[in-house]
């Protein structure tokens, strides 16, 4: 696959997601958590880079960004990850969920940015938790956006 056109299906994979994750705040009722909103951040960031590298004519600093977005979606998944396996550690209402609250985007865009749930409680699509789904989406695109980064330092 050429590096533009799977930096496009990385961008359409994103907002592929994120309408998984509206799907399920606004018909399945989960409330999203600090970590999740993150996430949303990081995979808005992943899409939007990616779709930016795939209509520019050198894709090296969007694919940049757009690598280091899932790097830092693949950590907030993995601190998800880590609260779930250590419910005693918590997160509910805390500093982050303040601070993400109180961003101009959660204001102009409370249905997508606001965080009210707790961190601790995730539910399960199709076998796996979803910062598990998370967790993996970032992973696979880690791989495939530092794989196209580096051929496009081949040609």
């Amino acid at each position: 696959m050429k590096p533009r056109t799977l930096l496009l299906s990385i961008a359409l994979a994103c907002f592929g997601l994120i309408g998984v994750a509206m799907y399920l705040q606004h018909v399945a009722n989960l409330a999203p958590c600090p970590r999740c909103v993150i996430q949303r951040y990081a995979f808005l960031a992943v899409g939007i880079a990616a779709l930016i590298g795939y209509f520019t004519n050198s894709i090296k600093i969007p694919g940049a960004v757009a690598l280091l977005a899932a790097v830092g979606g693949l950590f907030a998944a993995g601190q998800h990850l880590y609260i779930i396996a250590h419910p005693s550690f918590g997160c509910g209402i805390d500093p982050v969920e303040n601070f993400l609250n109180k961003l101009p985007t959660a204001h102009l865009m409370p249905f997508l940015f606001e965080s009210y749930g707790a961190c601790e409680h995730a539910d399960m699509v199709l076998g796996m938790d979803i910062p598990q789904w998370s967790f993996l989406w970032f992973g696979l695109f880690t791989v495939a956006l530092a794989w196209t980064l580096l051929r496009s330092r081949k040609t």
